[in-house]
């Protein structure tokens, strides 16, 4: 098991400076609203995936009045030590080293500790454009397979350069189908790559979604792509040229690609309730760290930020007990009231460990 045994902050967001050791089981960080306990939790979480789960921009990452911010993280992976430090500068540079060694591109680092995050963000996965939910798709996949990720850079790295052809005055056709030639096997292996991964959260959702509603309804994930084993993305790109062109952009393809999430055969986001829809991300969250647990055979570190804010207190002391009993890894828990995640995980283990943030200062208690 892979564990987060201790971390140092350094001006990120509203924490300054903080040196603390962690529990290999459950972590629970409180305080009030706007103090600081979620700003940690994205500190744990960008040690793993080299960005926040907050702002996709890392203008935001690093305290308005200094110049850098840094991270280092001390882990546990079975029996070796690991170190993990990030710096993000305000020129826009960042640094990640791996047991004092800088990787030569940041992205080689997703993948090494994986983590799973749930957050009240996560209502974009249901209301907001296919965008969101192809993000979800990306960073699950990428942590379990490098080639995927490698995919999927070069897929949007000859995206762009296509659709500036498509931009461009006079007769472009041979370049377009230069890089287009050069896109098919990316996006390929891209398409098949979420097909397999849709098709274990589907089930996965599924059982979880049951355990939490007590069998009341059923959810389904289904992937819906341009391509498909009849129609290659050679293909879905000659049927489109035509409007390619007329718009300027790349209109069919693998970056168009989406979830269809409902229940009882119906769009989650049009017939249910808010009370539903916060239980199936939780079934959807679990869903992902069940599939990339038993891709990886590595557990992934999983990170609830503001739990109660999905599930009511019953619910929640059922999580946690199947979280904690079952075969999972690290956990972390932010929450507003101290008093109430010490009684439901007092009454499960004795391994946990609480935390307290007040204007970015963080104490154990």
């Amino acid at each position: 098991m892979m564990y987060l045994r201790r971390i140092i902050v350094k001006d990120f967001r509203n924490i300054l400076s903080a040196d603390i050791a962690f529990s290999s089981k459950i972590n629970c960080i409180c305080g009030d609203n706007g103090e600081g306990k979620t700003n940690l939790l994205d500190a744990v979480y960008y040690l793993s995936m080299t960005k926040s789960f907050l702002s996709s921009n890392d203008r935001y990452t690093y305290n308005h009045n200094a110049g850098e911010a840094v991270l280092h993280g001390s882990y546990m992976d079975g029996d070796s030590a690991l170190d993990i430090a990030v710096a993000v500068r305000k020129d826009g540079s960042k640094t990640v080293k791996r047991n004092g060694k800088a990787y030569k591109r940041v992205s080689e680092h997703i993948g090494v500790i994986p983590a799973v995050m749930t957050a009240p963000s996560d209502i974009s996965l249901i209301h907001d454009s296919g965008e969101e939910r192809r993000r979800f798709m990306n960073m699950m996949i990428s942590q379990m397979d490098q080639e995927y990720l490698r995919s999927l850079i070069s897929y949007n790295r000859l995206l762009k350069q296509r659709n500036s052809l498509l931009k461009q005055d006079g007769n472009m056709d041979i370049l377009i189908d230069t890089v287009s030639e050069r896109m098919y096997g990316f996006s390929e292996y891209i398409r098949n790559a979420r097909a397999r991964a849709a098709e274990m959260l589907d089930s996965g959702a599924a059982a979880c979604y049951n355990m939490i509603s007590g069998g009341k309804e059923s959810v389904r994930i289904s992937y819906r792509s341009d391509i498909s084993g009849e129609l290659g993305t050679r293909e879905v790109f000659a049927a489109s040229m035509q409007k390619d062109r007329v718009m300027g952009y790349t209109t069919a393809g693998v970056h168009r690609d989406d979830l269809e999430l409902t229940m009882d055969g119906y769009p989650i986001r049009k017939c249910s309730s808010q009370g539903q829809q916060k239980s199936f991300l939780i079934a959807l969250k679990m869903a992902q760290y069940a599939v990339m647990c038993n891709t990886r055979q590595v557990r992934p570190i999983l990170l609830f930020d503001d739990l109660f804010d999905k599930l009511d207190a019953g619910r929640v002391a059922a999580l946690i007990r199947t979280v904690v009993e079952g075969d999972f890894g690290q956990i972390f828990i932010t929450d507003t009231d101290e008093g109430r995640l010490r009684g439901i995980v007092g009454e499960i283990t004795d391994q946990g460990r609480f935390y307290n943030v007040r204007g970015g200062v963080v104490t154990e208690k």
